[in-house]
């Protein structure tokens, strides 16, 4: 399962590091794709926080820089891999307050793959909203990845 889990978490790395690249590489990047971003890099923050059973740095709706875009998720990534790597059984259960304040139980492995499908899910509307705004996206499916 670990090495599943961090082949994952390589190729959501790899996705959003293509897409802060080409995003950097814009004059003005749309005002959507820059809020579902920061959703993406503030969502994987807060699961890890979560699983951590620490406090969160920053809320779900934090606006990031877009210069500052590479190093939140970095250390996203890293702490994603720490969580993997010191983990022995993904079946436990993590306790987690919603961010409507409503207490949940899942699975740390149901926690990490939410990460990987919550953060492709939005990527897919980034790419999406950059058509719409006559943005030729680069392709982010898992199996070009792969190739």
């Amino acid at each position: 399962m670990k090495g599943f889990l961090h082949q994952l978490f390589d190729y959501n790395f790899y996705s959003n590091r293509k897409l802060i690249e080409q995003c950097m590489g814009m004059k003005e990047v749309p005002e959507k794709s820059l809020e579902l971003f920061n959703h993406i890099l503030n969502a994987h923050h807060t699961w890890n926080k979560r699983i951590m059973g620490k406090p969160k740095e920053f809320d779900i709706s934090h606006q990031h820089l877009l210069e500052n875009w590479e190093d939140v998720h970095y250390e996203n990534q890293r702490t994603s891999f720490e969580i993997i790597t010191n983990t022995e059984d993904f079946s436990t259960r993590i306790d987690y307050e919603s961010s409507e304040g409503r207490t949940f139980a899942n699975e740390l492995k149901d926690i990490l793959f939410h990460i990987i499908n919550h953060s492709t899910h939005h990527r897919g509307q980034i790419l999406a909203d950059f058509r719409t705004s006559g943005i030729e996206p680069e392709s982010l499916d898992y199996i070009f990845y792969k190739r």
